[in-house]
């Protein structure tokens, strides 16, 4: 690491420590459909009013249930029908997860392109996480999507603390090593900031420990196998992983070098754009 990521990767330290980072809130749009979803005697009526106030996350849901994943004989093209299709607790989870990319905006340009870089790889990863789940676990495929959407929230601070320090925002390199060793960090205290599910809170701490063996298959070992699935086919360090060796890969118990598989996650990929 150069000196210019040392000395920012320290100054990001200290400001987490002391509590002085201004970190990005949750959407109101989630923590109104959070606190719908609270309530176990919510009806579908209900949680369709609260995601209808959001046109565009209404549209993506329906998006998402006809996703060739998902897609039943018949079309949905109302968002009652599709909360119907998903559930209550389903849709809220995956309502909460989309509605992140409200946060993902920028002042500059360079920072907005790295959002919608950081947006799009969560999408996929998301996506990926999902069917892994679906087919191959007894785990939620809701709270795997939502885990994947929220691998990389890290990201989203040090993006806005690059924006108004222009010697990080000019170095590339360096802004790239802060990220990859700070993200993490901040994606935790974000997570739990935000009081996520423990099963998830972790999450973006822990995702990248490729030798993490937890007792059995959880929600960090889903998106650590989908993040190495999205980063195949590129010059990132990841995608050089003996994925095979992994015990997440072990415990999912399945083959990584299958066609079938690569078919699956491959349309899994675009299932939440």
């Amino acid at each position: 690491m150069n000196k210019l990521a040392e000395k920012v990767q320290q100054a990001l330290v200290t400001a987490i420590d002391n509590d002085d980072l201004v970190l990005p809130t949750l959407p109101e749009v989630a923590l109104k459909i959070r606190q719908a979803a609270e309530d176990p005697e919510i009806s579908i009526n209900h949680l369709s009013k609260v995601i209808s106030r959001d046109t565009a996350l209404s549209a993506r849901l329906i998006k998402v249930v006809n996703s060739p994943l998902m897609r039943a004989t018949q079309e949905v093209t109302d968002l009652h029908t599709a909360i119907t299709r998903l559930g209550t607790n389903y849709s809220s989870n995956l309502a909460i997860g989309l509605v992140m990319e409200q946060i993902f905006h920028a002042r500059s340009e360079v920072v907005e392109l790295k959002m919608r870089e950081v947006w799009r790889r969560s999408l996929e990863v998301a996506g990926v996480s999902y069917a892994l789940c679906r087919s191959h676990s007894q785990l939620k495929p809701d709270q795997a999507a939502l885990g994947g959407l929220v691998h990389q929230i890290g990201v989203l601070p040090i993006l806005t603390y690059a924006e108004d320090h222009y010697e990080l925002l000019s170095d590339p390199v360096s802004l790239n090593h802060v990220i990859e060793s700070i993200h993490p960090l901040l994606g935790d205290k974000l997570l739990g900031g935000w009081d996520f599910p423990e099963m998830l809170a972790k999450l973006p701490g822990q995702y990248l420990n490729l030798e993490r063996d937890s007792a059995s298959l959880d929600y960090i070992d889903l998106v650590q196998v989908a993040v190495l699935y999205c980063h195949q086919g590129t010059d990132h360090p990841l995608a050089n992983v003996a994925v095979s060796t992994l015990p997440a890969i072990k415990k999912l118990r399945v083959d990584p070098y299958s066609d079938a598989l690569r078919a699956e996650l491959d349309e899994a990929r675009s299932m939440f754009y």
